[in-house]
């Protein structure tokens, strides 16, 4: 299919920025509704996802660019054409952190309860917007025979698997796995014994783990010193989440 759902002139409404949209406009609805559960300003939560959006992109590009510097250094304004794919999810993570870190401060509320407020969220729309990897051909997994391997185009191929044609749909492993992780935090936020912090805590800790597993199969990783990024990363964000998590019930206690 094409990443093109239509164009007008020069604009190009693609497949990828629309999944994005509707991740972000449905996260906005649900965390919009806890936010009134939870005695929060529906208004604060609205700005903050604002500011959530444009951090998240920048990270996320900001990121990419970063671990695939040579394929940018000759291609400086494909840097800013982030509807072009290399978003990369870590990135947005430690963006909307950081955001969300200095805007709570600035606004005098828990980053611990915002941050709870919005991590159903940001699952949701991970889930969603994984699909635009779909349209855009990419975010793939190694050749398989299995019957749900996804055709890939030749153009799209990697040079070593060109007679290839199916590969893992790694794209879909993770979309199922965050919708998962998204039941799981609306079940975990409704339990009686959970302090603030435990929704956000346990998506970092699962999201990771499941991102740390589908890496493996990908074969577009963004690589440092040998090593797939994600991975890394992945395994800091579980340790720094289940050691942070163990540390704040132990001083409930």
């Amino acid at each position: 299919m094409s990443p093109i759902i239509f164009q007008i002139g020069p604009l190009s409404i693609r497949w990828y920025g629309v999944l994005i949209m509707a991740g972000v406009i449905l996260g906005l609805v649900l965390a919009g509704r806890e936010a009134k559960r939870q005695a929060v300003s529906i208004e604060l939560i609205y700005d903050l996802f604002f500011y959530l959006l444009i951090s998240a992109i920048v990270g996320a590009r900001l990121y990419y660019v970063i671990f695939s510097w040579d394929v940018y250094r000759n291609n400086v304004k494909e840097i800013f054409a982030f509807w072009h794919g290399g978003l990369a999810i870590h990135g947005a993570v430690v963006g909307g952190i950081v955001t969300g870190l200095i805007y709570t401060r600035l606004k005098g509320f828990s980053f611990w309860l915002v941050a709870d407020i919005c991590a159903p969220s940001l699952i949701l729309g991970q889930a969603i917007g994984r699909w635009g990897n779909f349209f855009n051909q990419e975010a793939f997994g190694r050749p398989t025979n299995l019957p749900w391997g996804i055709f890939i185009d030749e153009v799209h191929r990697p040079l070593q698997y060109i007679q290839q044609t199916h590969f893992h749909p790694t794209f879909l492993y993770e979309s199922l796995w965050d919708f998962f992780v998204f039941l799981f935090l609306l079940w975990v936020r409704r339990r009686k014994d959970i302090i603030r912090g435990d929704v956000f805590l346990a998506y970092l800790m699962l999201y990771s783990l499941g991102r740390f597993w589908i890496e493996g199969l990908r074969m577009d990783s963004l690589m440092f010193a040998g090593f797939r990024v994600a991975q890394i990363v992945s395994l800091f964000l579980i340790l720094l989440a289940s050691i942070t998590l163990i540390r704040r019930h132990r001083e409930r206690q």
